[in-house]
């Protein structure tokens, strides 16, 4: 299973997003999604989003929020891929007069309005709405996402069966 993490950063009403157009045999290509990558040997998830989140944006980041843990399943043809996501949130981080070039796609500050509106993963709908919603109404959180061919096929909420 790769251990990766994932950071949403918040600033006036908007995420700062990747849209994944530049890497070849991406599986996320062409996609809108968060901060994040591969945790490095010896790195705890913290230590993990702040050196992505530098080395993709340039950004260093405060305080961070551990939100939830994320477990993908992908199943294409006979393949299986495993994933533990470690999710975060931040609202504080430096500001910069202008983001960096980066290598993984194009960054942009995306108001939380437009998100669903790009092309995503259908499972990052449930837990961006469980990371927009008051700490205190959803405290730590661990989802289970099932893909088969790219669909969301099951999604299960700290252990109950979510509707599709």
């Amino acid at each position: 299973m790769i251990n990766t993490t994932l950071c949403y950063l918040e600033k006036d009403k908007q995420y700062l997003m990747i849209h994944r157009i530049k890497k070849k045999n991406d599986c996320n290509h062409d996609k809108w999604i968060g901060i994040g990558g591969k945790f490095e040997e010896g790195e705890s998830p913290e230590n993990c989003a702040r050196r992505e989140v530098f080395e993709e944006t340039g950004l260093k980041v405060g305080k961070l929020e551990y939100r939830g843990i994320v477990t993908f399943v992908s199943k294409t043809g006979n393949e299986v891929y495993y994933e533990l996501m470690h999710l975060f949130w931040s609202n504080d981080f430096d500001a910069v007069s202008s983001l960096p070039q980066c290598d993984e796609g194009e960054l942009e500050w995306v108001p939380k309005s437009e998100m669903n509106k790009l092309p995503h993963w259908q499972g990052d709908e449930i837990f961006l709405d469980l990371i927009d919603q008051e700490k205190q109404k959803v405290p730590f959180f661990s989802l289970k996402l099932v893909y088969e061919n790219d669909k969301l096929k099951k999604a299960v909420l700290n252990e109950q069966e979510l509707p599709l």
